[in-house]
């Protein structure tokens, strides 16, 4: 009887054996399944490495700034020399060169006559040897000046250009900026910094730090795009706009320049030149028009708005169409108490909204009620900038007032007009 037990124990235990090995097995497939998909992904990534959007301030700092919604931050330089015949060749990102671990640049001699001397001399130097390598077309632009633009002078803005052959980049430098206009007129001064963009591609959009409470800012930032093949460059345009911050509301625009790069030889190293700083829009004869309709329904207490078309709306920059959206903002007693908007329309001058939107009424009538109707310009990566401004309400000027008296004398009724904008 007692091997007849021992038998039976052993076979009682083998299940339990299995069930162990089993789970080792599975254990081991899943651990060498996630090995796999991980080699996988290294793999691809490696493939395809992060763009890094960086650029100089002063030699010393560094921020990011956002080119496009596909590009993302992030790899070493490493990386990106070793990747960069993957780069599209008109693709541009930025990048900094020549960084120690700290991030700063390694200081270097000034030796007399070395073309190096421009970058390190201080701005009273570079204003002096300016007047003798500038080029002919920005002497000229800065003697042929009206009566009228003297009057009304905005500064000038003082740059270098350069390529590089071997790495194919194409070098921006912004130096500084000498007799801005003063936008606060307590304090007598201006915060300024200024916007730099590509054309005719609006994607390419960079800007410099704000330098506070100054009308003569020298920012000192270099921006550098590869991937920009030497011929490719003298059909670019370089668009800057000077600005000036304001931390309670939009920031005033002082002016813009631009420099078409056809006809600029870079071949013979790096160009330095200035431009005068023109008003922004001056060539623009009006602010365009807009269509609306608006209904007051007295039962319920509520206004009906609809935002139907735009039509001969200015360019809001140099580089071409505005992608234009209407943001619809509701007051009571001058205070803020309902906004809206609607969709953007892209590259188009005459744009088609047909959007309704209803708004409760907090009080019995329309005396202390206003519309402010705000068409702005839709752009990635920065503050949309306004087009035009319509106010309809009991106080508001010319046509607002009339439509609005319409309004209030007709009650249920859809009233639309067509309504001149103004500044914004």
């Amino acid at each position: 009887m007692a091997p007849i037990t021992a038998s039976r124990v052993e076979f009682d235990e083998i299940p339990t054996v299995v069930g162990i090995f089993s789970a080792f097995g599975l254990v081991f497939t899943v651990s060498l399944f996630a090995w796999i998909c991980c080699q996988r992904r290294s793999s691809k990534s490696n493939k395809t490495p992060p763009y890094k959007f960086v650029h100089v301030l002063k030699g010393v700092d560094i921020y990011p700034e956002n080119l496009s919604s596909k590009k993302k931050f992030g790899g070493d330089d490493k990386n990106e020399a070793k990747n960069k015949p993957a780069v599209p060749k008109l693709s541009l990102h930025l990048d900094l060169e020549k960084r120690d671990l700290n991030g700063n640049f390694p200081k270097t001699n000034i030796k007399a006559g070395s073309p190096s001397d421009l970058e390190n001399v201080t701005p009273k130097l570079f204003t002096e040897r300016e007047k003798e390598t500038a080029s002919p077309e920005s002497l000229k632009s800065s003697t042929s000046l009206t009566s009228e633009e003297k009057q009304e002078k905005l500064g000038t803005l003082f740059l270098s250009l350069e390529y590089n052959f071997e790495k194919k980049a194409f070098v921006v430098n912004i130096k500084e900026a000498q007799g801005l206009p003063a936008m606060d007129e307590q304090s007598m001064t201006s915060d300024p910094y200024i916007k730099m963009m590509i054309l005719p591609e609006k994607k390419h959009k960079v800007k410099t730090r704000v330098l506070r409470k100054t009308l003569d800012p020298v920012f000192d930032e270099t921006f550098t795009f590869y991937g920009v093949p030497y011929p490719h460059i003298q059909e670019l345009s370089l668009h800057f706009t000077i600005l000036s911050f304001d931390r309670f509301s939009r920031d005033d625009i002082i002016g813009e320049v631009l420099i078409p790069l056809s006809g600029i030889e870079l071949s013979d190293g790096k160009m330095l030149m200035n431009r005068e700083i023109i008003k922004r829009n001056a060539k623009s004869s009006g602010r365009g028009e807009l269509l609306v309709s608006l209904c007051y329904q007295s039962t319920t207490n509520t206004l009906t708005v609809v935002v139907l078309k735009a039509r001969h709306l200015p360019k809001s920059d140099v580089s071409g169409l505005s992608d234009p959206y209407v943001k619809v903002n509701l007051y009571h007693a001058k205070k803020r108490i309902s906004k809206k908007k609607t969709h953007v329309k892209k590259c188009t001058p005459n744009a088609v909204f047909n959007e309704l939107f209803v708004f409760d009424i907090p009080c019995e009538s329309l005396e202390e009620i206003s519309v402010e109707f705000l068409v702005l310009d839709s752009e990635r990566g920065s503050r949309n900038e306004v087009i035009g401004r319509l106010v309809l309400g009991a106080t508001a000027e010319g046509s607002g007032g009339g439509h609005w008296k319409e309004i209030c004398d007709f009650p249920r009724r859809q009233i639309a007009k067509w309504h001149m904008l103004c500044d914004g």
